[in-house]
């Protein structure tokens, strides 16, 4: 071989190596952009098989999450009872729906839904996609009607007769036609980058020993000597279950949660475990708004809560003392974090 047949392989084969690996680079970067970022503290996010992470459907789920549209009059959108600047909740104890119609319980806070095993304080939901569907179909929150199938098919139709929306169905889903399924993996979608982590009790935990004062760290030795931790547990700060606690129990007639579902004496007036990431955010507390400061709540795991025939054995009465709350207080604040308030209600919305 030449000398110079030598150089223009040699050369052949450096540019061809350059390309693969800017390929490879650019490979890399695109999909690191695809890819939600995850504040610190908190696992990766569970997507669905068969509606993985997506930022354009993230968006387009964004949009219909804070569209008024959805609802039958167009007065009711998913942000009016999980609202962003109030920690994605509600600041009225019981739910407000369509037409001025007062719901049944309290609407809980969307944040770090994405490691939910189940939706509703019953748990009558299994997917974020399952609950996106239950206010369209409730005629006290926005659908108008008692029937479900009308609901969705009116819902479907609304958004169909939006071009914006068709379009953006189209380029998402492959789909003229716009679906509730589609509209709810969207929605869920957007819902699952909904975020709260890289508080100071994340950085604390990290090694970072400056991350919590002196009082929120005593909070946190009490919040694991008092037992809080065995139902408020994991890096959501809730395991999941269903547990009494007697709120709401001393009234005649009260709200069994779970037990209307699974008809299991067990489930005797238990409601689902709620996340404390934000909860210095999401005033009022309990699946019936009864508490509209954390002291209150505090005060009431205190006392022991409510007997009742279902009471959990850990609810006894705790003998804290005025320092021992304000140690405990402390501690909730410093689980307020990252990865949620930087999202605002659209100023615009497709037409």
């Amino acid at each position: 071989m030449s000398y110079y047949c030598f150089l223009f392989l040699l050369l052949l084969l450096t540019n061809t190596f350059a390309y693969c690996e800017s390929a490879t680079d650019q490979k890399e970067l695109t999909e690191e952009r695809a890819h939600l970022s995850i504040p610190l503290g908190l696992p990766p996010v569970p997507w669905p098989a068969d509606s993985p992470y997506d930022k354009k459907k993230a968006e387009l789920g964004k949009l219909l999450y804070f569209d008024k549209r959805l609802s039958a009059n167009g007065t009711i959108s998913c942000a009016t009872c999980h609202a962003a600047k109030v920690g994605f909740a509600d600041s009225n104890p019981i739910a407000i729906g369509i037409d001025g119609h007062i719901g049944t319980r309290h609407s809980p806070t969307v944040i770090n839904a994405a490691y939910q095993k189940s939706y509703f304080w019953d748990g009558r939901a299994k997917t974020l996609e399952e609950q996106a569907k239950g206010p369209l179909t409730n005629s006290k929150e926005m659908a108008g009607t008692d029937d479900v199938h009308a609901a969705l098919v009116a819902c479907q139709e609304r958004i169909q007769k939006i071009p914006g929306y068709v379009r953006l169905f189209k380029e998402i889903f492959n789909d003229d036609v716009v679906t509730i399924d589609n509209l709810a993996r969207a929605i869920a979608t957007f819902e699952r980058t909904i975020l709260s982590g890289n508080a100071p009790y994340d950085r604390y935990m990290a090694g970072d020993k400056g991350a919590m004062t002196t009082q929120q760290v005593k909070g946190l030795a009490l919040f694991n000597k008092l037992s809080c931790n065995n139902c408020h547990a994991g890096p959501n700060f809730t395991d999941g279950r269903f547990l009494n606690i007697g709120v709401g129990m001393e009234k005649a007639n009260p709200d069994l949660g779970r037990y209307n579902i699974t008809k299991d004496e067990k489930d005797w007036g238990a409601f689902k475990i709620p996340t404390l990431r934000e909860v210095a955010h999401t005033a009022p507390y309990m699946h019936d708004g009864c508490f509209f400061t954390l002291r209150e709540v505090i005060d009431y795991y205190d006392r022991g809560g409510n007997p009742n025939r279902n009471l959990h054995p850990l609810m006894k009465p705790l003998h804290m003392t005025e320092e021992d709350k304000q140690a405990l207080l402390s501690f909730l604040e410093a689980l307020n974090g990252e990865g949620w308030k930087q999202f605002t209600e659209p100023t615009r919305f497709p037409n």
